[in-house]
């Protein structure tokens, strides 16, 4: 028993996958093919993508909006646990990553589940909303600019369905946001949301030392 949450060796971390990670190999190829390209930590890891997942399936979601897309791991996984008649908004303005997104969609057969919006995510919720979609997404997960993030969680939560959660990655930003040398502008983005969540009374919170720190939002009803 531990009052503290255990640390990850590296010999621990290795143990934790060899008796719990189930990954596809559609997203074993799709993360060996990322980690070649210089931004490739902008990946979620392979375990936090299996505990969205898991999350997805519990929830019974079927539309999600996904906040920065990248090389797609996060939004394949997500679409893979969706029903088939699931939807999933992506945002995102990179051609070149959302090409090799696109590739994996097709390969994991879930391209049919997933719209590509390349344009500024805050225009794309906007537009979402002005076509009368808020409160029907079950799921929001949001990885993309920082100092954007609290912009985008008052548009997610919006978006969501109470009872429906919002996802931030990044939230522990590699220890920084403990760092009072630390005041760069991706680092006060994330601290100034942390701090909004913790003290916002639409929803239920807990925030998780699983990849980079993860926070659920469950949107009260």
């Amino acid at each position: 028993m531990s009052s503290h949450t255990l640390q990850l060796t590296p010999e621990l971390y290795e143990y934790l996958h060899s008796v719990s990670l189930r990954e596809p190999e559609v997203l074993r190829q799709l993360r060996e093919e990322t980690a070649r390209y210089p931004r490739a930590a902008m990946q979620i890891s392979p375990e936090q993508g299996q505990f969205m997942s898991m999350l997805i399936q519990i929830l019974g979601a079927k539309r999600i909006v996904e906040i920065g897309v990248f090389t797609g791991y996060s939004s394949t996984i997500m679409a893979m646990a969706m029903p088939e008649d699931g939807h999933l908004d992506a945002c995102d303005v990179d051609e070149d990553f959302t090409s090799i997104a696109r590739r994996y969609w097709k390969q994991a057969g879930v391209e049919e589940k997933i719209e590509l919006h390349l344009a500024p995510a805050l225009d794309t919720l906007e537009q979402i909303k002005r076509d009368g979609k808020a409160g029907t997404y079950d799921l929001a997960f949001i990885d993309a600019d920082k100092t954007n993030y609290l912009h985008y969680y008052r548009q997610c939560l919006e978006l969501v369905r109470p009872g429906g959660l919002v996802l931030v990655d990044n939230v522990l930003w590699g220890g920084d946001v403990a760092d009072p040398t630390q005041a760069d502008e991706d680092t006060e983005g994330i601290r100034k949301l942390n701090r909004h969540i913790h003290q916002d009374s639409r929803v239920d919170i807990s925030m998780l030392p699983i990849g980079d720190g993860l926070t659920l939002a469950r949107k009260r009803g």
